[in-house]
């Protein structure tokens, strides 16, 4: 369908497109001048030291949304998968829209705000899972589809130029029905009535075949389990309900009553039990109980499965945990898969548990791990049924979208948006086009602080790359230097390469520096500071072919 008064629809990513994670995108219609627009999702992606020293979470910057002021008409949720609603906590307050989402995930919001120290009230408009909502010129309707989570959807976006399907995060599982279905003929109901645009999901666009189901984790898990001869920990994502759940059947089947640690994952449980999705699975147990059960009775669900140094399984991998230990003979079961980037710190939790004598069973060993997301022929299946115009590949990085982007021209799909954050496509009227470009950047949450500049972290990248001098001199009347300097190095070798200290290196340069200044030119402080810095930091490459940070106070007295 087109229009031709004047009006246009229009995707704008925010976050999401040309990376994992960080998902926010923005859909427009009206004249290009006065647009009506609608959020969807908005995540984090989680930062690390190497790149942002001292930065956990990364959000999308929200420069251009704040400026719509009051056209931007709701946020709607997807699901709650961090990477699609971590940010709410910290966003939400600056947009103060309308929030929609469907209740697990509007219990989870709820319970991540209580357990933040100044969590915001969020006033969560909560719409049942195929329910309907309207906002302005659109009409949204919540499709459910099995993902790795409860009460995932696609969105079904209506408005005067036609029909968008939002494919959120999804995949195809023709065995597993706990946890949402990506049902046929919900989507071929979609088809019939005409979608002009799929905007969809990129994750596993690089993977033959179809997603395996969660029913296969189940015998995998149950396996590993039931030979397991002592004490078993398996690590999950803390939101994985689905795999929650299979893990704890796989338990009792076999006797072992479940502990659960960390924070998160008691968090997502707690939601999970107050909706429903966990009925018929046994209570858990808290944590100081584990070492009261025999070891063939026992089974922890913990969180850490990403490497992440302040979860339980780092912990208890380093032997620091205040209530668990494990112990040689053990098994630790990775019911989860790696993300790009994480492999370090994975590595390192596996390479001390294996030290410690502990079997470690990941998804190379075992199937005890599936993808919430759909492979290729996965892909085709959902877009024969849907029979799209235009399809835009999003939520993956380049290597993602290019291969989307190939399998759709493969299938005849008439058209391809191709864009990545802050370019807005135009939809309709006509074939999809890029149009316009708009900030977008990236938040750091550093701290207690939402940032906009990266400037800290570049900074701090280059304290851990050479360290930084601090040096205090005071300069009498007469231009001399009034005691010793007071010299502070962090991040230095203690000698250079011919034996000599730094701090005496530091020390020489300092008075070198100084006796070649005119007697006047030392009565500058500012002057005298900038020629102190410059000398420290030549002596200090020369000997160490590094340049470090450099601060130099210099008192007039």
């Amino acid at each position: 369908m087109s229009t031709t008064d004047g009006n246009d629809l229009v995707f704008l990513p925010l976050g999401g497109v040309g990376e994992i994670g960080m998902n926010m995108g923005l859909y427009g219609y009206g004249p290009p001048r006065n647009r009506q627009w609608i959020m969807v999702d908005c995540g984090l992606t989680f930062g690390n030291a190497a790149e942002t020293p001292g930065v956990d979470l990364i959000f999308p910057d929200i420069q251009f949304a704040l400026g719509l002021k009051q056209n931007l008409l709701g946020l709607i949720i997807t699901h709650g998968h961090e990477d699609h609603f971590g940010a709410v906590l910290d966003l939400w307050p600056k947009l103060n829209i309308p929030l929609i989402a469907t209740p697990f995930t509007a219990n989870l919001l709820a319970a991540k705000s209580a357990g933040e120290k100044r969590g915001p009230q969020l006033p969560v408009q909560v719409v049942s899972p195929s329910g309907k909502i309207e906002l302005g010129p659109f009409n949204i309707e919540f499709v459910p589809v099995a993902h790795s989570i409860p009460e995932a959807n696609a969105l079904a976006i209506r408005t005067p130029a036609g029909l968008v399907v939002h494919t959120g995060d999804w995949k195809m599982d023709k065995k597993s029905h706990h946890f949402g279905v990506t049902d046929e003929s919900l989507f071929r109901a979609l088809g019939e009535e005409g979608v002009i645009a799929v905007i969809g999901d990129s994750t596993n666009a690089t993977s033959d075949g179809h997603s395996q189901s969660e029913a296969d984790v189940l015998e995998g898990i149950s396996e590993q389990i039931r030979s397991a001869p002592a004490r078993v920990a398996v690590t999950t994502f803390a939101s994985h309900i689905p795999r929650i759940r299979t893990v704890a059947e796989a338990a009792v089947s076999v006797g072992r009553e479940i502990v659960v640690v960390g924070r998160a994952m008691e968090r997502t449980v707690m939601a999970a039990r107050e909706t429903g999705w966990l009925d018929g699975v046994p209570e858990f147990r808290s944590p100081d109980v584990f070492g009261y059960l025999p070891p063939d009775k026992a089974l922890l669900l913990l969180t850490g499965s990403q490497g992440e140094q302040r979860a339980a399984l780092a912990r208890i991998a380093n032997d620091d945990h205040p209530e668990i230990s494990l112990s040689r003979g053990d098994r630790v079961i990775f019911s989860s898969r790696t993300i790009p980037g994480n492999e370090r710190e994975v590595n390192k939790i596996i390479n001390a548990l294996i030290d410690l004598g502990i079997e470690v069973v990941t998804d190379r060993d075992a199937m005890v791990h599936v993808s919430g997301h759909p492979r290729r022929g996965d892909l085709e299946e959902l877009y024969t049924w849907l029979k799209p115009l235009a399809v835009v590949p999003v939520h993956g990085e380049a290597m993602h979208l290019h291969e989307h982007e190939k399998l759709v021209r493969k299938m005849g799909i008439p058209f391809v948006g191709r864009v990545r954050n802050g370019k807005m496509l135009r939809l309709a009227p006509g074939a999809p086009e890029v149009i316009a470009e708009v900030p977008a950047g990236r938040l750091y949450k550093d701290g207690d602080l939402v940032m906009a500049s990266d400037e800290p972290l570049r900074q701090r990248r280059r304290l851990a790359f050479a360290g930084v001098a601090s040096v205090a001199i005071a300069i009498d009347q007469k231009g001399e230097i009034a005691g010793d300097p007071e010299i502070e190095l962090s991040g230095f070798p203690e000698k250079d390469a011919e034996g000599e200290k730094f701090d005496d290196i530091v020390h020489d340069a300092v008075l070198d520096a100084l006796e070649s200044l005119p007697r006047p030119k030392r009565r500058d402080p500012v002057f005298v500071a900038d020629v102190l810095r410059r000398a420290i930091r030549a002596e200090i490459n020369a000997c160490w072919g590094k340049k470090p940070v450099c601060h130099v106070l210099v008192v007039a007295l």
